[in-house]
């Protein structure tokens, strides 16, 4: 009895809910030496460009993930990372090379997976830039 009591309750229950907590690491010392090289307007210029470059890449890779085009994948993967180490988003420049090998390997589950942790980090390590220079 035991053992149908069990199993009703495993198939009424809810399904489980992943929280995507994840903390984004920015290398703080690479955003202060482009603020150090190009000053104030020359670095708020660097970045706002790289953030326009980091969601163009970003949404191609989605675009070539969705149509099923992996062969371009890796190379934009590893264009998103050197753009995000450039300025400092180290959780998304390594995220970004995980893409690179998913697709690589042509393994579609592991790619969705990565792929969707990249949308996530992108949208924070964005926030934390912003954080960052809102405080200076």
């Amino acid at each position: 009895m035991q053992s149908v009591q069990r199993r009703v309750a495993a198939r009424d229950a809810a399904p489980a809910q992943l929280v995507h907590d994840e903390k984004v690491r920015l290398d703080g010392d690479r955003l202060v030496a482009l603020y150090g090289e190009l000053g104030e307007a020359g670095a708020e210029a660097v970045i706002c460009r790289a953030i326009e470059d980091l969601a163009t890449a970003l949404a191609d890779l989605q675009r070539l993930a969705v149509a099923c085009d992996l062969a371009p994948m890796p190379g934009r993967a590893r264009l998103l990372a050197r753009i995000a180490e450039d300025i400092g988003m180290v959780s998304l420049s390594r995220v970004a090379l995980d893409v690179a090998v998913c697709a690589g390997r042509g393994d579609l589950a592991a790619l969705a997976a990565v792929l969707a942790r990249l949308v996530r980090i992108g949208d924070r390590s964005l926030t934390a830039v912003w954080d960052l220079q809102d405080r200076d």
